[in-house]
């Protein structure tokens, strides 16, 4: 059996990791465009998916830095912490630069026997070959005939990303701060380095002296030393309606991306990861095919959860772009006096660690 994943991305790589390590053959074309990592970018992965990583794909301990706590302030409530997640002895979730996920997963597979990369041929005629296509690339012509019918959300925003380098601290517990411009996150990602990402409405022509003046403005905590160039990107959510075609198979980005503001995005592709390769385990233990019914059971599993907690990030949004926009602190007022309840705070914090349970 063989399988082939089309792009080069972090799902790509994540993915073709899982599925070696399952012993299947997994041959990856590249896009035709050239795969720029972001130096940038950080991603947060939750607790659950850290240790699932480490056990199912490779061990990841040495590139990520460990958050105990998650606190979340609103400017309408003169700057007073209303949620409060972790503990002060307890991993919560882990913080990874882009970059650094990206050189351990492609080393390791270079590594690999029964793993080969291959030229990226425009008309893919060589997919016939596979048993199972995974496609994770926005720019082939399989995402164009197959995989166009999205229900796409636009938030008139941009997300500017960057480093900071400061002074050393503790660092172990991120910010989140729902600012009258947008929401920000401060991301530690070591004793003196901290991932900043920050969401700014109306901002197509905002530019970078503006951002970083917003950023010491609502920084209350680190001694900055230097501020690294900008990346920014507009930002956009969407939910493919239909998750395959026969044997082909969408998957990562291409399949769900969400507003940044939970840090889940990459946390629900790994869940797709663990999902997809129990399903393969399982038909490869009991002798059955990896055909195209993978595909089907695949989406049967995870497309409602993946909706319904697509959803949850986007009514989180839109409630803190409610009280923005009529600047009143009543609801954050009563996410405060929510919150503060323990069972409850369980609860949502079970969510963001495994996703959906039921």
């Amino acid at each position: 059996m063989r399988v082939c994943i089309l792009g080069s991305g972090l799902s790509a790589l994540t993915l073709a990791n899982a599925m070696v390590n399952e012993n299947i053959c997994v041959d990856i074309l590249l896009s035709q465009k050239k795969h720029i990592i972001n130096k940038s970018r950080t991603i947060g992965i939750s607790k659950s998916n850290f240790d699932f990583f480490n056990q199912n794909i490779i061990n990841i301990e040495k590139i990520i830095w460990k958050i105990k706590k998650i606190e979340i302030f609103t400017e309408n409530f003169n700057g007073e912490k209303i949620l409060n997640f972790g503990s002060s002895s307890d991993q919560l979730f882990s913080t990874v630069k882009n970059i650094n996920l990206y050189d351990v997963l492609h080393k390791n597979l270079k590594s690999k026997k029964n793993q080969k990369k291959i030229k990226f041929n425009k008309k893919l005629s060589n997919i016939k070959n596979y048993d199972l296509v995974i496609n994770t690339d926005y720019s082939n012509s399989l995402t164009k005939k197959f995989f166009n019918k999205r229900i796409v959300k636009t938030y008139n925003s941009f997300a500017y990303s960057t480093i900071i380098n400061h002074q050393e601290i503790k660092n172990d517990v991120a910010m989140q701060i729902f600012t009258k411009k947008g929401p920000l996150a401060f991301l530690p990602i070591s004793k003196n380095y901290t991932s900043i990402v920050y969401s700014v409405h109306n901002s197509k022509n905002q530019i970078q002296e503006s951002i970083i003046d917003l950023i010491k403005y609502y920084n209350t905590k680190y001694k900055i030393k230097k501020i690294t160039d900008f990346e920014n990107f507009e930002l956009k959510s969407f939910f493919l309606r239909s998750y395959y075609n026969k044997n082909i198979l969408a998957f990562g980005d291409l399949l769900h991306r969400i507003h940044p503001l939970a840090g889940q995005g990459f946390n629900m592709t790994i869940r797709d990861v663990k999902i997809l390769t129990e399903i393969i385990r399982e038909k490869l233990s009991l002798g059955l095919p990896i055909d195209h019914s993978v595909n089907k059971q695949f989406e049967k599993k995870i497309k409602h959860k993946n909706y319904i907690f697509s959803n949850g990030i986007e009514l989180i949004h839109e409630f803190f772009n409610f009280e923005r926009k009529f600047n009143n602190p009543f609801l954050s007022q009563s996410v405060q006096l929510i919150g503060k309840n323990r069972s409850v705070n369980k609860f949502f914090t079970k969510i963001a660690d495994e996703g959906l349970i039921f």
